[in-house]
């Protein structure tokens, strides 16, 4: 029973291990179709390998004549190696995942995938066939008398070899099927635990190390049952020892560690972390710059990726805030009812909400939502405030919005669903008659087709469409689009913009004096997505890639880590 109790663990430190290295790997090679391939790729070799070599260490002992104690001693070690592979991990990742994303992202996140996961799948995974061969030298033929037999609680260790058991064995599973059901439903239940208890509870680095301490702490229940017999005890001990104290104690001195690596990042020395905001859906940091030069800013961080800054007083010093609220009041001076998708900091929906329209946010990440409220002046109160999923929530409304709001990212941009012609469908029928819908979008002027894409899909549903685009010479930079069932009206243009950065107020008003019409060029390549067909599936991932390298020569390492 204790053995199929190790699998059952074993089962769900895979799968934790696996959903905790996508979260690792996100901020620093993105979310893009490229790197969950490497993800599930790395994930599958690994099990094959190590089904494959539990399965030869078996055929070895019954050709051998090993005894079972030599089995149970290979069986008990393999946690403890996974162990000290995680802890290993954990130590260099901070440093190395950032330079291997430098490099190439795409071979960078196969590297990475191969060190945080495959000593820890390939020992794991291969107990499952060790364990099969176990149960049969339990249930071989043993030459004892029945009084022995009696006598005898442990596990047979004598010569008897696996080959007579085998091949009475041939015309069942050998156990082989009720050991992998109880690792499958291991998996499930480690799923569970990592989604709705480690992920929403404690950071990246610390959830792996738990898992470390997990399985370090498996072969003690072999070492100090009477019960199991173990060759090479004093090896196993010594192993064991070595994953527990190093497991607990990177554990114990994460907070410490952490710090000397944020310490060592010269472009962070006046910001420092101010609080730390985890759900299923995501993490959100908030930094505190403490420059003697400035007045005190906070920045809010998501996904590898800087959404907000803004100061005690709640003034944004990021220019999309500004373009988002400027185009709904250029085109309807006389909103009433607005629609903000995607919260973030909270900045849009409290601006409109402070002009006496009545907003509405939806926003999918409780964390975001908190994040907002403490740092950022956000107000439930004016805010009429549901946490949902953004397409769950247009599918409940009917032309109840003068002005919607699209500002929806994850990781590199906007996630595919987000962007099909059945999404849009649902949002133009949360517009009024004359409503408008502006977008935040992300666009690669060197790989315009994603983009054409984009556009040619919302305007199947929404035809009229300008673009506009501050001036800029660089490449990758944030995109607006202001859609419409009905002809656009001629865009009012105030004589003065409330904003603080007088850059941002310059290049405001040139923006909004140069929309740009959609035309064949905008269009060239564009194919409409759908929930049931992505045309744009590769131009999407290699638009992501190129967005998160661009981000990678910004941001500095440490805030990657978390």
């Amino acid at each position: 029973m204790l053995l199929k109790f190790i699998i059952f663990i074993t089962g769900g430190a895979i799968l934790a291990l696996e959903l905790l290295a996508s979260r690792i790997m996100m901020p620093y090679f993105g979310v893009s179709l490229y790197i969950w391939s490497g993800i599930l790729s790395i994930t599958l070799i690994s099990l094959a390998l190590g089904y494959w070599w539990g399965g030869r260490l078996t055929i070895k002992a019954a050709n051998q004549q090993i005894h079972a104690t030599q089995l149970t001693f290979l069986f008990a070690i393999m946690p403890a190696i996974a162990a000290i592979a995680i802890v290993l991990t954990c130590l260099i990742y901070p440093y190395l995942f950032y330079q291997l994303a430098q490099v190439d992202l795409v071979f960078g996140a196969f590297i990475a995938c191969l060190m945080l996961l495959f000593i820890p799948l390939l020992t794991t995974s291969a107990m499952n066939p060790l364990l099969v061969a176990l149960l049969l030298h339990q249930t071989a033929p043993n030459p004892k008398t029945a009084s022995d037999t009696a006598k005898d609680t442990s596990i047979d260790t004598s010569k008897d070899t696996l080959i007579d058991n085998l091949n009475q064995n041939t015309a069942t599973d050998a156990g082989a099927g009720y050991v992998f059901f109880v690792s499958t439903i291991g998996s499930v239940a480690g799923v569970i635990v990592t989604a709705f208890w480690m992920i929403p509870t404690f950071s990246n680095f610390v959830s792996v190390l738990l898992v470390a301490i997990t399985l370090a702490v498996l072969p003690v229940a072999i070492i100090y049952n009477p019960a199991y017999k173990v060759t090479n005890r004093y090896h196993l001990i010594i192993v064991t020892n070595i994953a527990l104290v190093a497991s607990i104690g990177l554990f114990l001195g994460s907070d410490l560690y952490i710090k000397q690596i944020w310490s060592r990042s010269k472009s962070l020395t006046w910001w420092r972390p101010e609080a730390v905001y985890r759900s299923m859906f995501g993490t959100v940091q908030i930094l505190r710059n403490e420059s003697p030069s400035q007045d005190i800013r906070y920045l809010y961080f998501q996904d590898g990726l800087t959404q907000n800054i803004a100061d005690a007083k709640h003034r944004s010093f990021t220019f999309y805030t500004y373009a988002l609220e400027n185009l709904a009041y250029a085109y309807i001076p006389s909103m009433q009812k607005a629609l903000v998708l995607g919260n973030g900091a909270g900045i849009v929906p409290m601006s409109f909400a402070k002009r006496g329209i009545a907003v509405t946010t939806v926003e999918i990440n409780p964390a975001a939502i908190q994040a907002a409220q403490d740092f950022f002046g956000f107000d439930p109160k004016q805010v009429r405030t549901i946490q949902a999923d953004a397409r769950t929530y247009l599918q409940q409304c009917h032309n109840e919005y003068t002005t919607v709001v699209v500002d929806l990212f994850h990781g590199d941009g906007t996630p595919e669903y987000l962007i099909t012609r059945e999404m849009f469908r649902d949002l133009k029928h949360c517009l009024t008659k004359n409503g408008i819908a502006v977008f935040n979008t992300f666009a690669n002027l060197e790989q315009p087709r994603f983009y054409a894409h984009f556009l040619t899909t919302l305007q199947a549903e929404l035809p009229y469409i300008v673009v506009y685009r501050k001036p800029s010479t660089e490449k990758h930079i944030n995109s607006f689009v202001v859609a419409s069932l009905n002809p656009l009206p001629k865009p009012i243009i105030p004589r003065y913009l409330n904003i603080p950065i007088p850059q941002y107020k310059q290049d405001m008003m040139v923006m909004l004096k140069t929309p740009q019409p959609i035309n064949q060029k905008l269009l060239s390549g564009g194919k409409i997505i759908t929930d049931a067909n992505n045309p744009a599936t590769y131009d999407i991932a290699k638009n992501q890639l190129l967005y998160r390298h661009s981000m990678l020569k910004q941001i500095p390492a440490a805030l990657f880590v978390n």
